[in-house]
């Protein structure tokens, strides 16, 4: 329970914002008898003010209900404010309500720009186009009452001091999704308009098992340390901080007694990277080898810090290019491997195939030592702490999300069962499976969060997602699965990077400067003017479709054969240009100086 000192710290709400043409004016509506907020249309600057400015009779102000002020972002020559005007009751965490966000808007605050030279007119207008992005970002989910960067466990063990701070000063900087965009209103001391988003998933269920009721939840945390796409994001820093970093926690609620347990997945913590070159799957490229151990050390010290005991679970192939990662990565390992960090290796392909999912049960009988030993968080019905969680599973395949999720998802499973025969609701023998409806809904609850985290990394739902959703593999599954593949590979080459460069500016990974290199991005010529992903495959297609007509009368006729030949090569010449020129049909990124 995060009870406040002072009233005054309490979050706004709901509020109504007004469009001044000089300014915008913030006016909590919930009751509260705070001030206004008002923002400079010329240049974001911001400060507080006890009654609305007088309204001109000509030009009424356009007034639009906001339920949280995410932040502000500042570019070279404005400043953008970025609110909430739409949210969704979705369930409580602890007792308290959850919200997810339903819709973005940014309002510029740009006037000053009218007198800025051209060319920085041009650089705000293509940075701010990014923003155009940012206001489609998924996952985002809030809470005005509770802290949702922490773990239950974690929660429960706040000081009383730390209580009582307003809920950005106890939130998790690495899990706080607009950490970087609420640094303009902390150096204003505006605490009760500064609202913690996090990314990533919140599901919930209710079922009965014979005449008791669970409440089972599922909750993900984004780290934003290293947040991006799939293609664009991969491995560690230097720092030890690795892309798709997430923390899943499970927690089960019955007649007042709360059990949390807590997951994380992540990249493989090297310095490595896939560059897109238009190939369905591209190499895998060690940086730095030499740093490896240092990297790694890093990574698992920090685990080690918020965590305690740590197990590596790696899924990776064994051999190719995954095998070779899975090798330095297990190579770096045995510097750090102890007591506290263990590592192991299961080649989920190799031992599960494509449809044999049940043979994880091999997995699970080689990490249930480290699980019974570490367990789980406990609290009973007066709020008493009896267990806590000592160690964590860190898992991992390649994206962290397929191969990862229906991992997790068994893990969660055989915990839940454990906790269940804990509180003696399950006997010594019995399984969720053997009770249907409950059954049916953890499935969907892993399911639905599997797609969560998946499309804000790759673009698309969880692949293998049938097997977690129905426990078997299906016909229909494996064809969305190949959907799915061809949609992610036309995302990371031709989405992905723009996506990143607005995910960069929206986390404060590029700080934009009128002191930067301002030379305007070269202007296209030639076939680069006209040149597309659809008309590169159109070519293509079209040259295999008349080979494949001229073929079939090549048997009687050598003009058809020599036709045949012409178009085949033609379009492996258009393939290879297209591979070759990648930069004239991907859209790389522009933003390479990070913060």
């Amino acid at each position: 329970m995060m009870e406040r000192a002072d009233s005054s710290q309490k979050l706004y709400t709901s509020m109504r914002l007004w469009e001044f043409p000089d300014q915008y004016v913030v006016e909590p509506t919930d009751g509260s008898s705070g001030s206004f907020l008002a923002i400079s249309r010329n240049d974001g600057s911001m400060n507080l003010i006890d009654e609305l400015p007088e309204c001109n009779s000509v030009r009424v102000p356009r007034i639009l209900t906001i339920f949280g002020v995410v932040g502000m972002l500042k570019l070279l020559a404005g400043s953008y404010l970025i609110v909430i005007t739409e949210r969704e009751c979705i369930g409580s965490y602890l007792g308290h309500p959850i919200f997810k966000v339903s819709s973005l808007k940014i309002f510029p605050c740009n006037h000053s720009l009218e007198n800025s030279p051209a060319e920085q007119k041009k650089m705000e207008t293509e940075f701010s186009g990014l923003l155009n992005i940012a206001e489609r970002t998924s996952g985002l989910y809030f809470s005005y009452d509770t802290n949702l960067t922490l773990s239950a466990q974690r929660l429960h063990d706040l000081g009383d001091e730390s209580k009582l701070l307003p809920l950005w000063r106890q939130a998790e900087p690495r899990f706080l999704w607009n950490n970087y965009m609420l640094e303009l209103l902390i150096d204003k001391k505006l605490d009760p308009f500064l609202l913690p988003v996090v990314q990533g998933s919140f599901h919930h269920f209710q079922a009965a098992i014979e005449k008791d009721i669970i409440e089972v939840t599922l909750i993900s945390r984004r780290c934003s340390r290293r947040n991006g796409t799939r293609m664009w994001r991969r491995g560690a820093d230097s720092d030890g901080y690795v892309a798709n970093f997430v923390e899943t926690e499970q927690i089960i609620q019955f007649n007042g007694i709360s059990a949390s347990f807590v997951q994380v997945r992540g990249s493989i913590p090297l310095l490595w990277e896939q560059i897109v070159d238009l190939t369905y799957k591209p190499k895998f490229e060690i940086v730095r080898l030499e740093e490896a151990p240092r990297v790694v050390e890093r990574h698992f010290l920090d685990l080690r810090k918020k965590y305690g005991a740590v197990l590596a679970v790696d899924l990776v192939n064994k051999h190719g290019g995954e095998g070779r990662l899975s090798e330095k990565f297990a190579n770096a390992m045995q510097h750090i491997v102890s007591d506290d960090v263990r590592y192991l290796h299961f080649d989920f392909h190799h031992i599960c195939g494509h449809v044999h999912f049940e043979r994880l049960s091999i997995l699970y009988e080689q990490i249930s030592d480290f699980l019974e030993r570490n367990g789980y968080f406990l609290l009973n019905e007066k709020g008493d702490k009896l267990k806590e969680q000592l160690g964590v599973v860190r898992t991992n395949c390649i994206d962290c999300l397929d191969r990862t999720n229906v991992t997790q998802s068994m893990i969660g499973r055989k915990m839940l069962e454990f906790q269940l025969r804990r509180l003696g609701i399950f006997g010594a023998e019995e399984t969720i499976s053997s009770h249907q409806n409950f059954d049916e809904k953890f499935r969907i609850l892993w399911a639905n969060h599997g797609d969560d985290i998946s499309i804000q990394y790759s673009g698309t739902p969880a692949l293998k997602g049938d097997f977690v959703r129905y426990g078997q593999r299906t016909v229909q599954g494996i064809l969305k699965d190949g959907w799915s593949a061809l949609t992610r590979y036309y995302l990371n080459n031709f989405r992905d990077g723009t996506k990143q460069d607005a995910i960069d500016l929206l986390q404060g990974h590029y700080i934009v400067s009128v002191s930067r290199d301002l030379t305007p991005s070269s202007q296209k010529r030639g076939l680069e003017a006209v040149a597309s992903f659809p008309l590169a495959l159109l070519l293509v297609l079209t040259g295999f479709l008349l080979t494949t007509m001229s073929l079939r009368q090549a048997r009687y006729d050598l003009k058809h054969f020599f036709f045949s030949f012409m178009w085949a090569s033609a379009s492996i010449t258009i393939a290879s240009f297209v591979r070759a020129n990648g930069r004239i049909f991907c859209n790389r990124p522009s933003l390479h100086k990070p913060r």
